[in-house]
């Protein structure tokens, strides 16, 4: 009896929760201040201090680095047919298991190449596990225009400083990032034809950390352990959500989901949003600053 039964490592899972994140989450806000400003006739300004974390420059690429270091020699097993015990291989059983093992080697490696080609395409052709990519990621989003200052602080975690001003005759998106064009934004202002703008803010909830990076990280790292050799793979750490978001207007606000409504201010109506793990509630305004 001829009995070959060797657990495969998840590069295969690595693969498919790359997958889950070209579909979803992969920017997470950490602690940040950030203000939008509305002002009649259509002008506006926004800016964005603090953390923002990127799953593909963090652990992420790390577990991927992990199941390249994987690979286990190959040993054959055979028992016996009645009493189950150990025995030696004869040759032809041997060759057998080896033609699997060398099939099952070569799959992995397919899709470490996979695994790999995706996180390149989440960071826009950078390869997460090279030591100089967060520098050269961080050096391209400086040449867009906005992002005045871009630091790496490790693990995926950048810290930035965003300022940006103009006519809002378009819907404005933050973040974009250059040749990231599966990234999820954290803020939205949605110009409609009648002088109003919708704001939402989805990043800036609880949802934008815990969901679905902790879900879909934990399941993979699972998988790892169940697949590989029982030990699961840390998660990618997501920083903490602990932020202020403003909106400030001279406008006329016409909904909004603050606990306590506008403050009349010297520079304005005032709405303000202190974001944490416990917000549930992505911030929303719709205010009027046009005819």
């Amino acid at each position: 009896m001829t009995i070959f039964t060797r657990p495969r490592r998840a590069a295969a899972g690595l693969a498919a929760a790359l997958a889950l994140v070209l579909g979803g989450c992969m920017l997470a806000p950490g602690t940040f201040t950030s203000q939008l400003e509305l002002r009649q006739g259509g002008t506006f300004s926004y800016t964005y201090q603090g953390e923002i974390y990127i799953l593909a420059m963090g652990q992420l690429a790390e577990m991927g680095e992990a199941l390249e270091d994987g690979d286990e020699t190959f040993e054959a097993a055979c028992f016996d047919e009645d009493t189950l015990e150990g025995r030696d291989c004869t040759e032809e059983e041997r060759a057998e298991q080896l033609a699997a093992w060398e099939d099952e080697q070569a799959e992995k490696r397919r899709d470490r190449e996979q695994g790999a080609e995706m996180m390149r395409a989440m960071v826009g052709g950078i390869d997460p596990s090279d030591p100089e990519a967060a520098a050269e990621f961080a050096s391209r989003l400086e040449r867009q225009a906005g992002w005045e200052r871009v630091e790496y602080k490790g693990d995926g975690l950048f810290d930035v400083d965003f300022r940006i001003a103009g006519r809002l005759d378009h819907d404005f998106l933050f973040p974009t990032m250059e040749r990231m064009q599966m990234a999820n934004f954290f803020l939205l202002a949605a110009n409609r034809d009648d002088g109003t703008v919708r704001v939402e803010a989805p990043g800036f909830t609880k949802a934008a950390t815990a969901n679905p990076f902790q879900g879909m990280i934990s399941g993979f790292a699972e998988g790892m352990a169940s697949a590989g050799d029982g030990e699961a793979a840390p998660a990618p750490g997501v920083p903490e959500l602990n932020g202020t978001f403003r909106i400030v207007t001279d406008g006329e606000i016409l909904a909004n989901n603050t606990d306590e409504g506008a403050v009349e201010t010297a520079d304005g109506k005032v709405l303000e949003w202190e974001v944490n793990s416990r917000t549930q509630a992505a911030p929303t305004a719709l205010v009027r600053i046009g005819d």
